[in-house]
């Protein structure tokens, strides 16, 4: 039986990992199919302390899970399909075909970006459709293309696109974008970005090869619908937490991010949650990171109080 398994990595899984490793708890990392987290898509990050030239998001995810190697943390590339609470006080945990057992098990596995849910947009991603400029912009030199959003990402993703995009335009169901000053600002300083203010998009309209060549706008005050020419949306509208795999075990909020009890701990004991799965307010690299530190501690001392070590 492992003594912490932590379930997916990004900033919190990762620091959970080193602290863990630190204490000789010998950590199993389950790391998914997205090792690394959101930060993986990401080019400049500026913002995280130690770093006042930047660093590129992949960069630092790089040299995270070799610190969390360096003292001990084992990973395996396996997604986790179930968690389940054992009668001798474990955790079974499920990934395809094989089960771990753990006696404690910190859950890291952020949030997934959200999408409008209109006819057909499964299809389209990755033809005109996606929620990672990062990955994206760069197959759009020269054209239009629109961001929808008005939080600090859709600000983030449209200043972003204006490196390679003729025109980017920027669709608000509202009059006035939610993101930080800063990054509004800079966002409606750019001569390349345009606001499409109280408008929602309706259709994505593709051509005889199924990619993007406009959209549908609807004017959510007048009503009045409009198009746009653009060769590229990007939705930045938000994450889901990737909670399925609990299956009812730990309590969510109504948004289905993961409750913690006290400190990092969930409703059940020896079950913690750190990063993004459990946090709708702040969504920083730096605040999973530190949760995913406090998880580690509170494992570390659940194990000594329960377990004995």
């Amino acid at each position: 039986m492992e003594n912490v398994i932590i379930i997916g990595t990004g900033c919190a899984g990762y620091t959970a990992a080193i602290y863990t490793g630190r204490a000789n708890l010998r950590p199993l990392v389950l790391a998914g199919t997205q090792p690394g987290g959101q930060l993986t898509t990401t080019t400049e990050v500026e913002n995280f302390p130690g770093f006042p030239e930047g660093v590129q998001g992949p960069d630092l995810m790089m040299k995270m899970m070799a610190q969390a190697q360096k003292f001990g943390a084992r990973f395996e590339y396996e997604t986790v399909s179930a968690l389940s609470k054992d009668a001798d006080g474990g955790f079974t945990v499920t990934t395809g075909s094989r089960s771990h057992r753990a006696k404690a098990v910190i859950v890291a596995t952020g949030a997934s970006p959200r999408h409008l849910g209109l006819p057909n947009e499964q299809a389209l991603i990755g033809h005109g459709l996606t929620s990672c400029a990062t990955c994206d912009g760069a197959f759009y030199r020269d054209v239009p293309v629109c961001v929808i959003g008005g939080g600090d990402s859709a600000c983030e993703e449209a200043t972003f696109l204006t490196r390679f995009a003729s025109k980017v335009f920027l669709i608000h169901r509202r009059g006035e974008l939610r993101a930080s000053k800063i990054m509004a600002d800079r966002a409606l300083g750019n001569p390349k970005i345009e606001p499409v203010w109280h408008s929602a998009v309706t259709e994505y309209i593709t051509d005889a090869n199924g990619e993007m060549t406009r959209i549908r706008l609807q004017n959510l005050q007048s009503g009045a619908a409009s198009h746009l020419d653009v060769k590229c949306v990007f939705v930045a509208i938000g994450h889901v937490p990737n909670t399925g795999f609990l299956g009812g075990l730990a309590d969510l909020d109504e948004n289905g991010y993961i409750l913690h009890r006290k400190g990092m701990m969930t409703n059940i004991d020896g079950l913690f949650a750190a990063g993004d799965v459990a946090d709708h307010v702040w969504r920083q690299a730096i605040t999973a990171a530190g949760q995913g530190c406090a998880a580690a501690i509170e494992t570390e001392r659940y194990l000594a109080d329960t377990w004995g070590h």
